[in-house]
């Protein structure tokens, strides 16, 4: 076992990993998970610049993280950085305070680099199961846009479409400044629609329906099969490695497209950042199901996090 800690810095989050890994046997036990909002782009789009008070955010979270990474004593560190950091005209800045917290400089990934660590993340634990038939699709439905990774022991092909939970609810489901309570119709229809060309546009690249297994990732699915799973609070254990029908999922859809907000919150395991996208992100999930013929998605809590910290295991070999 190799005591990695893995760091992900995004445009609005940074989150961290320390887990032991073991590259043979394709076991990672997680010893701290954490995150936290640091706004890292704020005005960079803007003033093409990271603005101070982001840049000193970011650096009290690594500071907290510095301190736990010592304190459990990881033996290699890999810290992967949004384009936003590479972009800005102060990028030296952001390296410089890195490194001086933390001793490894911020790496910028690239899009293949970013499908193989969130496949990686997302099947690892998986790849020695009997029941679980490859070539798997790793589907992340994150805010704004959705990723497809299909592959068997590595990634054979990836594409990222701009469907997601938000996007779809605020194109959509939005009227006159309100979010449709519950939506009509025709509004459901328009995010079909919506979805399906953008599947179209993956299968250019991405064959969906030659996966033996679906992976899905990212809020929306885990809500999704905490829902199915019956729980009375969010448990990412019972949530971890559950396996959802299509069924199942086509009843909850159907369930949350016809709530209203009232009744969605009120359902225990619903976050409430999630309370008024979660019908459009359970609508992606099934058109997805529906589009690749699965019967059944296996949910997955790791992620691209997990991925970054099998490859600082296997950079440590």
């Amino acid at each position: 076992m190799k005591r990695v800690a893995a760091i992900d810095c995004g445009t609005n989050s940074i989150r961290l990993l320390v887990a032991d890994c073991d590259p043979a046997t394709g076991e990672l036990k997680e010893l701290d998970r954490r995150m936290q909002i640091v706004r890292l782009g704020q005005g960079v789009d803007r003033t093409g610049r990271l603005a101070p008070e982001a840049l000193e955010r970011t650096f009290a979270a690594c500071r907290e993280y510095a301190a736990v990474i010592k304190g459990l004593g990881a033996e290699q560190v890999r810290f992967v950085a949004t384009s936003a950091s590479r972009d800005a005209e102060n990028r030296d800045d952001f390296v410089r305070g890195v490194v001086d917290i933390l001793g490894v400089e911020p790496e910028v990934i690239t899009g293949d680099q970013e499908a193989e660590f969130s496949f990686n993340g997302a099947t690892k634990e998986l790849t020695g199961r009997a029941d679980l038939a490859r070539p798997f699709l790793v589907v992340d439905i994150g805010g704004g846009s959705t990723e497809f990774v299909l592959g068997d022991a590595s990634v054979r092909a990836a594409r990222s479409v701009d469907v997601g939970c938000v996007r779809m609810t605020e194109r959509h489901l939005v009227h006159e400044g309100q979010i449709s309570d519950p939506p009509t119709e025709g509004q459901i229809a328009a995010i079909k629609a919506d979805v399906a060309t953008a599947l179209d546009r993956a299968e250019e690249i991405v064959p969906l329906r030659e996966a033996a297994t679906l992976v899905g990732l990212a809020g929306s699915v885990t809500t999704v099969a905490a829902i199915a799973l019956g729980l009375d609070r969010y448990e990412s254990e019972a949530i971890h490695h559950s396996r959802i029908s299509l069924a199942k999922v086509r009843e909850i859809t159907d369930r949350l497209l016809s709530s209203t907000h009232a009744e969605r919150a009120a359902i225990p395991v619903m976050h409430p950042g999630r309370v008024d996208v979660i019908a459009a992100g359970a609508l992606v999930l099934l058109s997805i199901m529906e589009r690749t013929g699965a019967a059944e998605v296996v949910v997955s809590e790791h992620d691209i996090l997990d991925g970054i910290a099998w490859h600082a295991a296997l950079d440590d070999e």
